[in-house]
């Protein structure tokens, strides 16, 4: 199971942040998204009704998007987001008890590090694909890591911009995390803002697919 999750989240590589949603709009957002064809969602464990959101989005959408958890600090999280139907869980930060209890479950890690030593540290512990957190140094500094420690599938999060995301592609990364960049969860889902994100996620797909 969980090596089909693996493959999923390396072929389809875009993987939507989704923190602080409206949870009665939480559906339409997500179709909005698939609808431009991105495949996984994260939904932040400090979002409004996170669990019930990850549960309600599992059984309604979980045969065409991979959901998964985010913000995730601790193992009691993490098997609480495994159990409402997570399929993968993401953390800002790395704790090597929550990617235990990650994988105890058959699910995938995606712990959260920065320096060669924290994403060494982190891969040897099981995660399977390290976030870079944040981003903000960019392509250059994704390149570095990846000189010395090419076996280790990098997810850079945090800054990641239609500007750069070509970039970030060529310099070895495997998937990437889009928070802000393409869900802004402080503007109303109307009608016009869920065809708008529609056709942002479009762009973004379309961008890392250009870099095949």
């Amino acid at each position: 199971m969980s090596s089909e999750v693996l493959a999923h989240l390396l072929e389809h590589k875009v993987v939507s942040i989704i923190r602080g949603a409206d949870p009665d709009r939480l559906v339409d957002i997500v179709r909005a998204l698939h609808a431009g064809g991105v495949r996984s969602v994260e939904i932040t464990i400090n979002s409004p009704k996170a669990m019930a959101g990850i549960e309600r989005l599992s059984a309604e959408l979980g045969e065409q998007m991979m959901i998964g958890a985010g913000t995730v600090l601790d193992p009691e999280t993490a098997r609480a987001a495994l159990l409402a139907g997570a399929r993968f869980i993401i953390s800002p930060t790395l704790n090597v008890k929550t990617i235990r209890m990650t994988k105890r479950y058959g699910a995938i890690s995606i712990p959260g590090a920065f320096t060669p030593t924290e994403i060494l540290t982190a891969y040897e512990h099981g995660g399977d694909i390290i976030k870079v957190f944040p981003a903000t140094l960019g392509a250059g500094y994704l390149k570095d890591i990846a000189g010395p420690l090419p076996h280790i599938p990098l997810m850079p999060t945090g800054g990641v911009t239609l500007a750069n995301i070509r970039d970030l592609h060529a310099a070895g990364a495997v998937a990437f995390g889009l928070g802000s960049s393409l869900v802004d969860t402080k503007t109303p889902a109307t009608p016009e803002y869920l065809t708008a994100l529609t056709d942002k996620a479009r762009q973004f797909v379309q961008a890392v697919s250009a870099g095949n």
